[in-house]
C-alpha cells in the first residue's frame, strides 16, 4: 500500500510538472547552477485594472510598463557578482551558482506571486514540488523595498530560506532631541493612480508653505525620489520664486527616474543629504554594464524593456504596426545616457545585491568546509543541499570575508552588515548629470566622541540659503543662563527660555535644565558660569570693621582718662559720693566692654570665638550690677536718714561689693558650664550668602548664649526699675536719675538689637552685635560720669564740701 500510495505521488508530481500553464511574471531573469540565488526586484511599474475574478487575473493587466531605470543596476550587481564567484575556484570548487530574477512591480501581489515562483521548478508554477535535483534555491535576496521583503519573508519563513538585504529605518530621533513638525506621507512613487498621486502631491504642498521649518527628513524606500520630483515639479508652478526645503534622505532612498521625468531638471536635489552604506566601486563593474546588450543577453526578461525605454525606442517585434517610433538597433551605448537616465558607476544599493551574493557564497563554502569527510564534496553537496538549506542562517551570521577591495564583510548578533555609513552631499549641474560627493561618516563602532565626523565646510546648500547653514527651528536656541521650558501643547522642541534661578547656571545653548553650582562657589551676573565665593568676615581692612574698631578705641581712650580725672581727684566729694569703688569697678569694666568688641573684628579663630561671647557677658554682667549696687546705695542711704533707722549698718563697700559678686559669680557659672558642654568655635558657612563663604563663629549651644543674655537682661531691667523707682529722692548729684537715663538707654539697645541681630548675616551680623556694645557701653559712660567730669574740670566750685553742705540744705 506504501509503494502504491508513492507511486501515485510521484504520478501526480510528473503530471504536475509537466504542466505548460503560463506564469504572470512577465519579466525575469534565469540562469541555471547547481545551486541557485534567488532574487526579487521591482523594476516596472504597471498600469492595472481591477480584477473581477471572472476571468484569469493575467488577462486583466494591461502590458504598458514605467521602468524605474535605476533598478536594473540591481539586477546586473547580482549577474556580476555570481560570474565571479564562479570564475573563483577558492569559493565553490566544482559546484556552480546561477540565479533566479523576477521583477515584481512595486505590486504585493506580484511579490507573493514571485515567491512562489522562486520556489517552483524553473518554467513551472507549481509550489510544493521540485521535479529535479538541479537548481536548488538556497537562499533569497529581497528588495530594494523593505516592504517587498516582508511580503517574501511571510512565504519564505516556512521553508527556512535564508533571507538578505533588509534595514529597518527606526532613527531615535526624540531621544536625540529632533521633534516633527509635521509627518507627512506622499506615497510609494507608482503611478498606478497617477491622479490620486497627484492630488495627494498637490496638497501636502500647501500644507507645507505653511510651516516654518527649512529641514524635511525623507524617510522612503528606493522609489521615493519619483515622487519627490513630482513634488517639486509641482512647486515650480505654485511658488514661482522656486521652494526650498534642505532634504536629508535616509540609506533605503535612492536616485531613480522614469520616462516622464527625463526632461526634468535635478535642482530639488542640489544641497541634499543623504546616508549611504560605506563601500567603495567595485573593479570591473562599471566596464561589465556598459557591455550589457539585448543582442547577446537572451535570458534576460529586463534588458529589452529597459532598452527601449532609457533610449526612447523600440524593437522591430514590439511595434506592431505603427512604424513611425525609432526602431532599437541594439547598438545603442548605455554608456553615453546621462546620470539622470541610468547610472554605470555602482551605488550603494547595487553593492548591497553584490555583497549580499558574496556573503551567501561564503556562508555555504563555510557550511561544507566545515566538514570532516572532504572527498567527494561536490557530489555532497548535490544531494544534502536540500535537506540542509535551512543551516545557512547560522554560516551567514558569522560569515566574514574581504571584498575586492579589501574591506571585511561581516554581520553583527542581529544579523545586520557591520559597517557605518557614509554622508553624502548631492551636488547637481544643468547637463542632467550629478555627483554624490562624502562630507562625512557615521561609525558606530567608533568612540562617542568620534561616532559622527563631518566637514561642514564643505556641504554645499541649496542655493536658495546661498552658503549660509539653514536653520530649522521653531524659536531661538537658548543661550548659556537660560534653561528651555515647554510650550502648553507645543512639540518639546518648541519652547520658552527661562533665566536660570537662583544658585544656578547653564554654561551650554539649548540646555534641558539648570545645574546647581558648587557650595563654595555662585553664579556670575549672566548665570553662565560659577565663581567661586569670597570669604566674608568683619575685618579691619574693611570700612566697617575700621569705623568700629576707631569708635571702640575712642571711647577706650576716653574711658581711661575718665579714670585718670577720678584718681586725680580721689578725695573730692563728688567723686566720693555713692561710693567711690563702684565707679573705679564700672569704669574699668566699661573699659574692658569697649576693647571687647575688638574681639568680634577679624578672621574667627579658636581663642577669640571662645572669648567673644563669653567675655562680653561677664563683663557686663559686672558694669550692670555696678549699677544696680549705686541704685541700692542711694536708697538706703536715703532711708539712715530717717530718726531711729538701722540702715546705717548697711551702707558701706561691704554690701555694694557683694551685690556686684553674686551677679558676676552667676554668669561666670553659666559661663562655664557653657565653655565646658558646648563651647563656640570657628565655622564656615556657604549657604546663608549666595555670593560670599562666611567665617563665622558657631555659637556651640544657642540654649547657653540665650541663658547669659537673658540674666544680663534681667539684671539690667531690675537695675532700671530700681532707678525709676529711686529717681526723686534727694541726691547731692542727682545720680538717680543719671542710673535711670542711662539703664533705659542700654535696655532700648538690647531690645533693638534682638530682630536687627536676627536679620542680618555674615559680617553685618557681626557688626551689629559691635554696636549694641558700643552704644550700651558708651550710654553709661556718658549718662553716668560726663555730669560729675563737667563737675570736677568746668565748676571746680561745686566739688568743695561747703557748696555741697549749702546744696543739702
Amino acid at each position: 500500500m506504501l509503494y502504491l500510495l508513492l507511486q501515485n505521488i510521484c504520478s501526480v508530481c510528473f503530471e504536475k510538472c509537466s504542466s505548460n500553464d503560463p506564469s504572470f511574471i512577465l519579466h525575469k531573469y534565469y540562469q541555471p547552477g547547481e545551486l541557485i540565488i534567488g532574487a526579487t526586484v521591482s523594476e516596472y511599474i504597471v498600469a492595472s485594472v481591477e480584477t473581477k475574478f471572472t476571468r484569469h487575473p493575467f488577462h486583466d493587466i494591461i502590458p504598458e510598463f514605467l521602468s524605474v531605470t535605476q533598478a536594473y543596476q540591481l539586477v546586473v550587481a547580482l549577474v556580476f557578482a555570481v560570474k565571479e564567484i564562479n570564475e573563483n575556484a577558492q569559493i565553490l570548487n566544482n559546484v556552480t551558482l546561477g540565479f533566479k530574477i523576477y521583477n515584481t512591480y512595486y505590486n504585493a501581489r506580484y511579490t507573493y506571486a514571485a515567491t512562489m515562483e522562486l520556489l517552483s521548478t524553473q518554467s513551472r508554477f507549481i509550489p510544493n514540488y521540485k521535479c529535479d535535483l538541479q537548481n536548488n534555491l538556497i537562499a533569497v535576496i529581497g528588495g530594494p523595498n523593505s516592504y517587498e521583503f516582508l511580503y517574501m519573508a511571510s512565504i519564505l519563513t516556512n521553508y527556512k530560506i535564508a533571507q538578505v538585504v533588509l534595514q529597518n529605518v527606526l532613527p531615535v530621533f526624540l531621544k536625540n532631541g529632533i521633534c516633527f513638525d509635521f509627518i507627512r506621507k506622499l506615497g510609494d512613487g507608482s503611478l498606478n493612480d497617477f491622479d490620486e498621486l497627484a492630488d495627494g502631491i498637490h496638497e501636502t504642498f500647501l500644507f507645507l508653505l505653511t510651516r516654518t521649518s527649512n529641514t524635511v527628513i525623507v524617510e522612503g524606500e528606493f522609489q521615493s525620489i519619483v515622487t519627490l520630483r513630482h513634488f517639486f515639479k509641482i512647486a515650480e508652478f505654485v511658488v514661482s520664486s522656486g521652494y526650498s526645503k534642505v532634504l536629508i534622505m535616509t540609506s533605503d532612498v535612492d536616485y531613480v527616474s522614469i520616462p516622464l521625468q527625463r526632461g526634468w531638471d535635478l535642482n530639488f536635489l542640489h544641497g541634499s543629504l543623504s546616508l549611504a552604506i560605506n563601500f567603495k566601486d567595485v573593479s570591473g563593474f562599471h566596464q561589465f554594464f556598459q557591455a550589457r546588450n539585448p543582442a547577446l543577453e537572451k535570458e534576460d526578461g529586463f534588458i529589452r524593456e529597459t532598452w527601449q525605454q532609457v533610449f526612447n525606442c523600440v524593437f522591430p517585434s514590439f511595434t506592431g504596426d505603427n512604424m513611425g517610433e525609432d526602431i532599437c538597433t541594439g547598438k545603442e551605448q548605455l554608456g553615453t545616457l546621462p546620470m539622470s537616465v541610468l547610472e554605470m558607476r555602482m551605488t550603494a544599493h547595487s553593492y548591497s545585491v553584490y555583497t549580499a551574493a558574496y556573503s551567501v557564497a561564503y556562508a555555504l563554502h563555510a557550511m561544507y568546509s566545515s566538514r570532516n569527510n572532504q572527498k567527494g564534496i561536490a557530489n555532497g553537496w548535490r544531494q544534502k543541499v536540500h535537506q540542509q538549506s535551512w543551516k545557512m542562517h547560522h554560516f551567514l551570521r558569522y560569515v566574514s570575508f574581504n571584498d575586492s577591495n579589501g574591506r571585511t564583510i561581516s554581520f553583527d548578533q542581529n544579523g545586520e552588515l557591520v559597517g557605518g555609513f557614509d554622508i553624502i552631499n548631492w551636488i547637481t549641474f544643468s547637463n542632467q548629470s550629478f555627483l554624490r560627493v562624502k562630507i562625512g561618516k557615521l561609525d558606530p563602532g567608533a568612540p562617542l566622541d568620534q561616532l559622527l565626523t563631518i566637514s561642514e565646510k564643505d556641504i554645499v546648500w541649496p542655493t536658495q540659503f546661498g552658503q549660509t547653514q539653514p536653520i530649522s527651528l521653531c524659536n531661538e536656541k537658548c543661550h548659556s543662563g537660560y534653561r528651555k521650558s515647554t510650550k502648553e501643547g507645543e512639540h518639546f522642541c518648541c519652547y520658552d527660555c527661562t533665566p536660570c534661578s537662583e544658585g544656578k547656571i547653564s554654561n551650554q545653548t539649548d540646555m534641558d535644565d539648570c545645574i546647581q553650582c558648587p557650595d563654595d562657589h555662585y553664579p556670575n551676573k549672566d548665570h553662565d558660569s560659577c565663581v567661586p565665593k569670597p570669604f566674608s568676615y568683619l575685618s579691619y581692612e574693611d570700612n566697617l570693621g575700621t569705623s568700629l574698631a576707631t569708635v571702640a578705641l575712642l571711647f577706650s581712650f576716653t574711658t581711661i582718662y575718665i579714670l585718670g580725672i577720678f584718681l586725680k581727684y580721689h578725695n573730692t566729694p563728688i567723686v566720693k559720693a555713692n561710693n567711690r569703688s563702684l565707679s573705679y569697678i564700672l569704669l574699668i569694666f566699661l573699659l574692658l566692654a569697649f576693647l571687647s568688641s575688638l574681639l568680634f573684628i577679624g578672621r574667627p579663630t579658636s581663642m577669640t570665638c571662645l572669648l567673644r561671647q563669653t567675655a562680653f557677658g561677664i563683663i557686663f554682667s559686672v558694669a550692670v550690677s555696678c549699677m544696680l549696687a549705686k541704685t541700692i546705695t542711694v536708697v538706703l542711704a536715703f532711708m539712715a536718714t530717717k530718726p531711729g533707722s538701722k540702715m546705717r549698718t548697711w551702707i558701706g563697700n561691704r554690701l555694694a561689693l557683694s551685690v556686684v559678686f553674686s551677679c558676676s559669680l552667676v554668669q561666670t557659672l553659666l559661663c562655664v558650664v557653657w565653655l565646658s558642654t558646648a563651647p563656640p568655635f570657628p565655622n564656615v558657612d556657604m549657604n546663608s550668602l549666595s555670593t560670599e563663604i562666611i567665617l563665622e563663629c558657631n555659637e556651640g549651644s544657642v540654649v547657653m548664649l540665650y541663658c547669659i543674655l537673658s540674666f544680663m537682661g534681667l539684671l539690667a531691667i531690675v537695675s532700671f526699675v530700681a532707678a525709676f523707682l529711686a529717681r526723686k529722692l534727694p541726691d547731692t548729684f542727682q545720680e538717680t536719675k543719671s542710673i535711670t537715663f542711662s539703664m533705659l538707654i542700654f535696655c532700648s539697645v538690647w531690645l533693638s538689637f534682638i530682630p536687627a541681630y536676627m536679620s542680618t548675616k555674615g559680617k553685618y551680623m557681626v557688626a551689629v552685635e559691635i554696636f549694641a556694645i558700643l552704644a550700651s557701653s558708651g550710654g553709661l559712660l556718658i549718662c553716668i560720669f560726663s555730669p560729675k567730669c563737667y563737675i570736677i574740670v568746668l565748676r571746680p566750685d561745686f566739688n568743695r564740701k561747703e557748696n555741697l553742705i549749702k546744696r543739702i540744705h
